[in-house]
């Protein structure tokens, strides 16, 4: 679980120093999201929703000169880095706050995107719903969100190997809340979104290259994800027993290059 307190402190934090690597990590998904979004007619001002260090806003922003978007996270760190990296676009802006009661009178949607920002919500059906309030009439939305934990190989392998590691809720905030259809459609058919329609997208989520792709690979677990929670936790020699595991992990799943991992996405969208 990852909670609002955690994006707003040190896993925020986290995310902003590395940044790079977490926007290296879902380019094959990136791509095809943007795609998604590129198609939809309307979406004159937009909104990405746990917008992060800013890569969909700033991609979308640079397909769409003649839309405004707005970034919104309630991590101020990642603000920083997003607001810093989009300084010269005048058709986006980046701001510090919370979707589930976000509202700006001067700013009214017709369009909501994401990355993989939307399963943190405490309340879903509260934070959707408010997203419907505050959004245009007939506004679009369009995100994307992790599939079952068995068909992402980079959350299941890392998770078999923390020892004692406690069964997660599925349904508590964090990557794989919204894995399964039939409960986000309720959510969002409950907040009032209609056209409802999950597409799959499979992907290699890239953990590590450069000229030690492994070690690259290992540094970046030890600061985004599972791993990184767990090196935090373990001491001593149940801590080097796991690093040890987990770079035999990455070794296997070198390829091309590249340590890469399968991974499953939704592409969801709904309508007003």
């Amino acid at each position: 679980m990852t909670d609002k307190m955690e994006w707003q402190g040190q896993v925020g934090s986290s995310w902003a120093r590395q940044w790079q690597r977490t926007d290296r990590s879902f380019v094959p998904l990136t791509t095809q999201l943007v795609g998604r979004i590129l198609d939809v007619g309307n979406g004159q001002r937009i909104v990405d929703i746990g917008c992060g260090a800013g890569e969909l806003s700033i991609r979308i922003a640079d397909a769409r000169p003649d839309s405004d978007v707005l970034g919104i996270d309630i991590s101020a760190d990642l603000i920083a880095a997003a607001s810093e990296r989009a300084a010269d676009r005048a058709n986006l802006k980046f701001a510090v706050a919370d979707a589930s009661n976000w509202c700006d009178a001067s700013f009214i949607p017709d369009l909501y995107v994401s990355r993989h920002g939307v399963m943190f919500f405490d309340d879903p059906v509260a934070a959707f719903t408010n997203l419907a309030n505050s959004a245009a009439g007939g506004a679009r939305m369009i995100f994307s969100c992790f599939r079952a934990p068995s068909e992402n190989a980079w959350a299941t392998q890392i998770a078999a190997l923390v020892p004692s590691a406690p069964p997660a809720d599925p349904h508590a905030p964090g990557p794989f809340a919204f894995a399964d259809p039939e409960r986000v459609k309720g959510i969002l058919s409950e907040a009032g979104w209609g056209d409802i329609a999950f597409e799959p997208v499979d992907f290699d989520y890239v953990a590590g290259e450069g000229e030690d792709p492994v070690t690259d690979a290992l540094d970046f677990f030890g600061h985004i994800g599972p791993a990184a929670r767990a090196i935090k936790m373990l001491e001593g020699e149940t801590r080097n027993t796991f690093l040890g595991r987990l770079r035999d992990l990455a070794e296997a799943h070198l390829r091309d290059g590249a340590v890469r991992f399968a991974a499953a996405a939704w592409i969801v969208t709904a309508k007003l």
